[in-house]
């Protein structure tokens, strides 16, 4: 397993995996909140690697539930990177031909990482049976039951064995999440590692003012003074593709990843970005949900979040686990009422900057004039079920 990590390139292991793997090697149910970024898949992943490679049975051992058909792919990716001996995850997920999927679970998969949605359906007409799993994982919970996956995940888990190992990662224990986890956990270890509702320390928060007219312009700019991956997100499906011609059309490579994409049109413009091929992904916020993508140097912010909790999902593809990032925002002057909203509501605040490098004026000075501007809709810091939070999102 160390020389599986070493190329891979995983060397020290994050908090939460130091806290994490230790317990669950245990058999321990785990309830862990983490910020994105700080190496929760391999605090799950290696663990069931581990036991499965001490085991000579059959039949599948291992579900991975995860809220999008991105980090589900991902999650299965760095499982094959790791696996050794054992075969390759099963995927199931929607938009991917069923059969490939099918043959995975029918040549002998011991680990099956899904979508709860598409797993229902393949529960109900019997494609899968878990007689055999001893570990359950639900990876992003909080986001499964805000996209409404609720009752797919209860009949789900009532078709699993009462006796097995459940570890469960989210931003949140409370409400729903508090009650779901208490139903399908027994005596289980609580970890937390730093506030959610808080980007990472690792990540610079810079914020310009522009004109609406320059926006393009301050892209480019900064994009032109920052190098590496660099992650750009719009508040609309329509601007993300604006952004990324505006881009391609000035000799700067630009993916698209937005919910209008095809899943083929998702899985190239993921892959192109992940393999260096566009050094630039354009996304909005839902659709981006399973970007897990390593060394995003910079985030930018083209528009301001609709939700004030989107911000911290936006800012935290960079800075991961250990790294560090730079997160840059752009608004309008009416827009400043806006931004000191999302910085009160969050607990945070944004190093005010010229487009030329330097810091501008103070929040406090720019806070003085804005009782005299009209104020837009502030973003919310709330969680809405699914179909909600795309059309609030995406439209």
């Amino acid at each position: 397993m160390k020389e599986r990590l070493a190329s891979a390139r995983f060397s020290t292991p994050t908090p939460i995996q130091a806290a994490a793997i230790p317990q669950a090697l245990e058999g321990k149910d785990l309830l862990a909140t983490a910020q994105t970024g700080t190496g929760k898949t391999l605090a799950f992943l290696i663990p069931v690697i581990e036991k499965l490679l001490c085991q000579d049975s059959k039949g599948i051992a291992a579900l991975v539930l995860v809220p999008t058909r991105e980090l589900a792919m991902q999650v299965a990716d760095q499982f094959n990177a790791l696996r050794g001996r054992l075969s390759p995850a099963a995927l199931v997920v929607g938009g991917l031909p069923e059969r490939h999927q099918l043959s995975s679970i029918r040549n002998g998969a011991r680990v099956v990482v899904a979508t709860p949605g598409r797993l229902e359906d393949f529960l109900d007409r019997k494609h899968v049976h878990f007689g055999s799993l001893q570990i359950l994982v639900l990876d992003e919970a909080d986001r499964m039951l805000d996209m409404g996956f609720l009752p797919a995940i209860r009949r789900i888990v009532a078709a699993l064995p009462q006796e097995r190992q459940t570890m469960c990662f989210s931003a949140t224990m409370e409400g729903a999440m508090g009650r779901l986890v208490k139903d399908y956990t027994r005596d289980a270890v609580r970890l937390a590692f730093g506030s959610t509702l808080k980007p990472s320390a690792n990540v610079r928060l810079q914020a310009f003012e522009v004109a609406v007219d320059s926006k393009q312009d301050a892209l480019r700019h900064l994009l032109t003074k920052e190098g590496g991956r660099c992650l750009i997100f719009s508040r609309t499906k329509r601007g993300a593709e604006r952004i990324a011609k505006n881009l391609n059309r000035d000799g700067i490579h630009a993916a698209i990843i937005h919910g209008d994409r095809s899943q083929s049109q998702r899985i190239a413009a993921l892959e192109a970005f992940q393999r260096g091929r566009c050094r630039v992904l354009v996304a909005t916020d839902l659709a981006s949900r399973g970007i897990h993508v390593q060394d995003i140097v910079h985030v930018i912010n083209y528009d301001l979040p609709e939700v004030a909790e989107n911000f911290i999902h936006r800012v935290g593809r960079t800075g991961r686990a250990g790294g560090r990032g730079v997160a840059s925002t752009l608004f309008a002057k009416d827009q400043r009422t806006d931004l000191f909203e999302l910085e009160r509501t969050l607990g945070i605040r944004m190093e005010r900057m010229r487009l030329g490098g330097d810091p501008h004026e103070t929040g406090d000075q720019m806070r003085a004039g804005v009782d005299r501007m009209p104020s837009s809709p502030k973003p919310r810091l709330v969680r809405l079920p699914g179909e909600v939070l795309q059309a609030q999102m995406e439209s």
